[in-house]
């Protein structure tokens, strides 16, 4: 991920927001990969929903990578939603970053812009979200915490671990 002094300040309102939000679902053996409607970028609640639309007999899960800045998994559940943030100063400048940190009720970071230069991105939320598909909440934290690598390459990792990397890949825009 490139550091926050190259961040471009965006308001997730902006047409501008680019990214890529996808659904997964393991059924029995095997994984399927669906690209959700674009208005996940923007809306934690359109996220949530698209992903509680899925409905599969396996557990489903979202990935959504927004301007390769950051990304957030959500996860539905019989208590919630559940949700990981992995660049909290994202919500300095992305509505989608702010809302997940609301739902998760953690303050937005208070910082300058000099500030945010000087501090590297953490993340936020249940580190354990796919500990139960084969994805350890630790293996997830070191993702997480590689601040050299953009989010759409933080989320391969992730699905290449969890067995589903090329389904990830063939979705891409670049592919």
């Amino acid at each position: 991920m490139p550091s926050s002094s190259d961040r471009t300040s965006r308001d997730s309102d902006d047409d501008s927001v680019t990214g890529i939000a996808l659904g997964v679902v393991q059924d029995g053996g095997s994984w399927q990969v669906t690209r959700l409607d674009d208005a996940a970028l923007t809306s934690l609640d359109d996220a949530a929903r698209q992903v509680r639309s899925l409905r599969a007999e396996g557990p489903s899960f979202g990935l959504v990578d927004v301007d390769h800045e950051f990304f957030v998994i959500l996860r539905p559940g019989p208590s919630g939603m559940r949700l990981m943030l992995s660049d909290a100063t994202a919500s300095l400048d992305y509505d989608l970053a702010a809302d997940v940190l609301d739902e998760l009720n953690v303050d937005v970071p208070d910082m300058t812009d000099e500030e945010l230069e000087q501090t590297d991105p953490w993340g936020e939320g249940d580190m354990a979200i796919l500990d139960d598909m084969g994805l350890p909440a630790g293996v997830l934290e070191i993702i997480v915490s590689e601040t050299d690598l953009y989010a759409d390459e933080q989320l391969q990792s992730v699905a290449e671990r969890m067995g589903f990397g090329d389904e990830f890949e063939r979705h891409q825009p670049d592919s």
